[in-house]
């Protein structure tokens, strides 16, 4: 006997599931419309309709689809849920279409359904992991219950990361812009909010100064930046990785739309009425996702002193003098990490004085100090460098700050503001002060004008300072220290080398803080005929030592006869 035809609207196409329950004869065509209607009315899947009707149990529909389609059956009261590959699938798709990955191997993988002429489900899974997809039937109550589960474990987790975290506020500034419905139903997510505000405030109090969020194809990683070494931190379900990231573009002033291009943005974070830490972020789309990196800007740390740094006393000295001239050029050199910024915002902190006129121009503006004009540099709105010096020289300056000398344009204007009465502080990446100069010439700079311009250069790195609570003295070869370039007459067992250890206040690590090692290079008469005549870093080098500068490996080698960091450390950010 033919099958009767449910008394739907003409034209109007059945679900693959109803189709196949009525040509299989196990529901009639006056069920299968009571069915579709409350579907339609209740605005629920058909599945969840036909169950909710009792017109067939959810074990029994598992067995139909199974044999009728060929599918394999599961039980899925068997599984737990630390062996599904809960990463192969978007986690917001998985919740939305209904599917629960099973296994991947390859380029297929199996998923758990409960209805599989779900096409356009499977065809999305499909699409979204880039594998072939194997349906394997499951009874529909079971696979809602088990999507709950994993819904709960992703919330659990982020719950058990946050803990007790308290909301914190941010400058107004820096507020949430109005976005579409949408978007911001996702950003406001109240665990991810709470999430982010543990991290920032976990990260400030270990005195990080950066903090990384890493998408990787099977996990997520946070992690930050203390005394110069990277540490994992956190790692969330990979589930929030998205939202996490619109957070914090929200914040940041970014487009929470654009994941295919690099985006720059800042945000402020206020800590008491009196103190903001200000956040310079960065997005850069990666493989599986983008990566997100925070740098920690606090403006106290321009306002520490110069004792604070770690300079030698003559090396303090010359540096205070060199600062105080009336005019010239001061380079600061050193790798990305080395306090270079902290350096130069040190000393236009002590020049800052209200009959002072400074202007900085910087890629961008990291720690904002009153009374000192800073300018962000935007090279896609044509305000380079090279454009502000420009504009600095029309300004009535007293003392120019250039975020760095990346080409001849650049580095010709700021040598003739230096030769002009004006006072130019400025950094570039070299690896030491003598191969600075010779950067210079490379660039095309005119050895007259190198030679008549800079009066100073200073090279730098940050070395972690010992915990002063658990240091304990080492037993170092003589032979050991003499090749680390340490003199004969030092090796008199006069003092000991300190290593870490590891306690409490340090979290084990043996080290808390960091200290400068400077290299102080005056550029003196003898210096400048070297320049002239083209002499080559090493020529530089041999001069400055001879007139008493310490090399980087010489500085740090003081710090260690001081107690202040171990040899080991100085080994390692230095060369010889």
């Amino acid at each position: 006997m033919a099958a009767v035809l449910p008394s739907t609207t003409p034209g109007t196409q059945l679900p693959g599931l109803a189709r196949a329950l009525l040509q299989a004869g196990r529901l009639n065509g006056p069920q299968i419309d009571t069915v579709i209607k409350k579907s339609v009315a209740e605005k629920v899947p058909f599945i969840d309709a036909l169950l909710g009707a009792g017109l067939i149990d959810a074990r029994s529909l598992a067995a139909f689809c199974a044999d009728t389609f060929g599918y394999p059956m599961l039980d899925l009261s068997a599984l737990a849920l630390d062996f599904l590959p809960q990463k192969a699938i978007d986690a917001k798709l998985m919740q939305a279409q209904r599917v629960i990955a099973l296994a991947k191997r390859g380029n297929k993988m199996s998923v758990a359904i409960s209805d599989p002429t779900n096409i356009a489900a499977l065809d999305q899974i499909k699409f979204q992991s880039e594998s072939s997809v194997e349906p394997v039937v499951v009874p529909h109550d079971a696979l809602l219950q088990l999507l709950a589960a994993l819904n709960k474990s992703a919330e659990q987790s982020i719950s058990d990361l946050v803990g007790d975290a308290d909301d914190i506020q941010f400058a107004e500034e820096e507020a949430q812009p109005d976005t579409a419905a949408e978007g911001a139903n996702e950003i406001e997510d109240a665990p991810i909010v709470k999430f982010l505000n543990k991290i920032l405030l976990d990260a400030l109090n270990m005195g990080a100064s950066d903090i990384h969020f890493e998408p990787f194809e099977k996990f997520y990683r946070i992690r930050v930046r203390v005394d110069g070494v990277l540490r994992e931190h956190a790692q969330p379900p990979v589930a929030i990785r998205e939202k996490l990231v619109s957070r914090i573009k929200v914040l940041a002033k970014l487009d929470i739309s654009e994941k295919r291009v690099p985006q720059d943005g800042r945000m402020r974070l206020v800590v008491s009425p009196t103190k903001t830490i200000d956040f310079r972020v960065s997005t850069l789309p990666t493989l599986f996702g983008e990566k997100t990196v925070m740098r920690i800007l606090d403006a106290s740390s321009a306002t520490l002193g110069i004792d604070a740094l770690g300079y030698e006393a003559r090396q303090k000295e010359l540096l205070l003098e060199a600062i105080h001239r009336p005019y010239g050029m001061v380079l600061v050199t050193g790798p990305t990490g080395s306090g270079k910024t902290v350096s130069l915002y040190t000393c236009l902190n002590i020049l800052n004085k209200p009959g002072i006129n400074i202007s900085t121009a910087e890629d961008p503006a990291e720690i904002n100090l009153p009374g000192i004009n800073q300018v962000n540099v935007n090279d896609r709105a044509g305000l380079t460098f090279s454009a502000a010096l420009k504009s600095f020289l029309r300004q009535d300056p007293d003392i120019i700050m250039v975020g760095e000398i990346r080409d001849l344009d650049t580095a010709d204007i700021a040598i003739k503001a230096a030769q002009t009465g004006h006072m130019v502080f400025s950094t570039l990446h070299t690896n030491d002060a003598p191969s600075t100069l010779t950067r210079l010439m490379n660039m095309g700079v005119a050895p007259f004008n190198i030679a008549s311009s800079v009066i100073m250069i200073t090279a730098q790195r940050l070395a972690r300072r010992l915990c002063g609570q658990c240091k304990a003295p080492l037993e170092i070869e003589r032979s050991a220290l003499l090749q680390a370039g340490f003199k004969e007459a030092e090796v008199d067992g006069s003092w000991k080398p300190y290593g870490p250890v590891g306690c409490e206040r340090c979290n084990g690590l043996g080290y808390k803080g960091r200290v400068g090692i400077y290299q102080i290079m005056p550029i003196t008469p003898a210096i400048e005929k070297l320049i002239l005549e083209q002499g080559n870093a090493m020529q530089i080098a041999a001069q400055a030592e001879l007139e008493g500068v310490n090399s980087l490996r010489r500085s740090g080698l003081m710090k260690v006869m001081q107690g202040l960091t171990s040899l080991e450390e100085v080994l390692g950010c230095t060369n010889e």
